[in-house]
């Protein structure tokens, strides 16, 4: 199964890399090393995530981070890359906005 990265989930990664990189030299790059492992791991795990606004979601496993993503036509694609420490609400608003 192929993986698709939307333009919104580069966003996401990008502001969580400098994030993180502001707490700690290096700590940004461990941070997007972390997640694209975490995406990786969809080509064989996709659809076992249960599903929250309608996507399937994938916790990261060293950051407090959720992957949405759906199936479309034989392959995975990833919509957001959220933090998970936010206003719920605000997760919801984000995630609705999303044809």
């Amino acid at each position: 199964m192929k993986i698709q990265i939307l333009t919104s989930a580069y966003a996401d990664l990008q502001a969580g890399h400098r994030f993180y990189e502001r707490q700690g030299e290096g700590l940004g790059g461990y941070f997007l090393d972390s997640l694209f492992s975490d995406i990786d791991s969809l080509m064989l795990y996709a659809g076992i995530h249960r599903k929250f606004f309608g996507f399937h979601r994938a916790l990261s496993k060293r950051f407090p981070h959720a992957i949405y993503y759906q199936i479309e036509n034989e392959m995975v694609v990833v919509y957001r890359v959220l933090d998970c420490r936010q206003n719920p609400a605000r997760i919801r608003y984000v995630l609705k906005k999303i044809p």
